[in-house]
């Protein structure tokens, strides 16, 4: 149990669903509610689901997925931040009433105590208006709540004092915990966690489908969104550096649909790198791995949803795994990889894990050549990637989600003792918005 808490509710805007996994955090909300579950706490996740599958779900042992906004999400079927002003108000103004109706005041009348994570700054407004109705009844005695920082979007937009007073702010990494205290805020650190069952690795099997794809070309690859703060142009830099050094590398890029993706391909063909979109079915893993093999080009554009198992095998197979963001608030990628048996390259801001040329490659800026240098290194040396992957494996361990729920329940006891329950509720104000965000 954490602290006394036997019930748990999470609120997120990503989950499980191929439509709410944009990011990262769809990921993190995923694993965190079945490790929750896992620990025998009967756990809630409210995310916005996908609109065309059941609005309450039976997702695993003591886990339930309830799906929000889905009347708003059928109007908007791109993904769930289409429609995300219409979603926040809506989400806001119903899922606290409910959690504090059906879930809070239930375990309250049983003598339990529940535990209330909101997750990113589109969920702020339900963590205080969940402190104000709690109040309101003389149940928030009943209740820990979180509000927990993955990154610093919508930073802007959040009343800090009213939030604080409301919740107890929580962040994944001592570089958040630091972007968090530019604006004045004072936050308790919880890591990130990983399934323990990542650390049995991909199938063998599905690895050597992979390598046998690649045919002995020294292979990357870098899975995330277009966007600026994933240095895709370092990226594309090292490819074309390694290429004037006489290596013939070939990069497995998957983006997202964000038209930034056009800048950095653009990048690709004035570095004269050859481009080729790839499309494939994701759930045929050797289908996905035919294509890869049928193709020359230096950049594979791969455009297909990978699942998990392919793509940790991707990652056990390519000899790097580019999660080389210049802005990363942990760097939950780089742990998946070294469970996976791949070798990760890190930025250096909350990847607090990395320890260069020990368990992984961390670039410290921007330049390509900087990670083509790094790269060349390796390939020279097998002893030091074989090195990296046994290190990388060893500190992905330390990270497993019931290791992590250790470090939870010592900082949610804290929590569960430091507000004063009796105080009114605070008057709510945010930043300017849309939709009264």
């Amino acid at each position: 149990m954490l602290a006394g808490h036997s019930v748990a509710a999470l609120f997120s805007f990503e989950g499980p669903d191929r439509y709410a996994a944009v990011g990262g955090l769809g990921t993190r909300e995923t694993s965190f509610a079945r490790a929750l579950g896992e620990a025998n706490i009967d756990t809630t996740l409210f995310f916005v689901g996908d609109p065309s599958l059941p609005p309450v779900e039976a997702f695993a042992p003591n886990v339930t997925l309830r799906r929000w906004c889905q009347w708003i999400s059928t109007y908007h079927p791109r993904d769930v931040y289409d429609g995300e002003f219409e979603k926040v108000h809506d989400y806001s103004g119903s899922v606290p009433r409910f959690v504090a109706e059906s879930i809070i005041a239930p375990a309250a009348a049983r003598g339990q105590r529940v535990l209330a994570i909101a997750e990113e700054w589109q969920t702020v407004r339900a963590a205080i208006a969940l402190d104000a109705l709690l109040r309101a009844r003389n149940l928030r005695s009943a209740a820990t709540i979180l509000w927990n920082a993955n990154n610093t979007y919508g930073f802007e937009r959040i009343d800090w004092p009213v939030l604080g007073r409301a919740a107890t702010i929580v962040t994944v990494s001592k570089y958040m915990k630091f972007e968090l205290a530019a604006y004045g805020v004072p936050s308790l650190v919880v890591p990130n966690g990983i399934p323990e069952a990542l650390l049995q690795g991909p199938p063998r099997e599905l690895v050597e489908v992979f390598r046998g794809a690649i045919r002995g070309r020294p292979a990357l690859i870098k899975v995330g969104r277009f966007d600026p703060d994933k240095n895709w142009l370092q990226a594309i830099d090292a490819v074309a550096e390694l290429r004037a050094w006489g290596l013939a590398p070939q990069l497995i890029a998957r983006g997202g649909k964000e038209p930034y993706g056009d800048e950095v391909f653009a990048r690709a063909r004035e570095r004269e790198l050859r481009v080729a979109r790839v499309e494939a079915d994701g759930d045929d893993p050797v289908g996905v791995a035919d294509a890869i093999a049928a193709s020359e080009a230096d950049i594979i554009h791969l455009d297909a949803f990978l699942p998990d198992a392919t793509l940790f095998a991707l990652y056990a197979a390519c000899d790097a795994v580019l999660a080389n963001s210049g802005k990363e608030p942990f760097g939950l990628v780089g742990l998946e990889v070294m469970a996976a048996g791949g070798i990760a390259v890190c930025g250096a801001t909350g990847e607090e894990y990395a320890e260069p040329f020990v368990n992984a490659i961390v670039c410290d800026t921007d330049d390509g050549r900087e990670l083509a240098q790094y790269l060349r290194d390796a390939y020279g040396d097998q002893a030091l990637r074989e090195r990296m992957r046994r290190a990388g494996h060893a500190t992905a361990a330390r990270y497993v989600w019931p290791s992590v729920l250790q470090t939870l329940a010592h900082k949610v006891e804290y929590a569960s003792g430091r507000r004063d329950e009796t105080a009114p509720a605070p008057t709510v104000r945010f930043a300017g918005s849309q939709a009264g965000v």
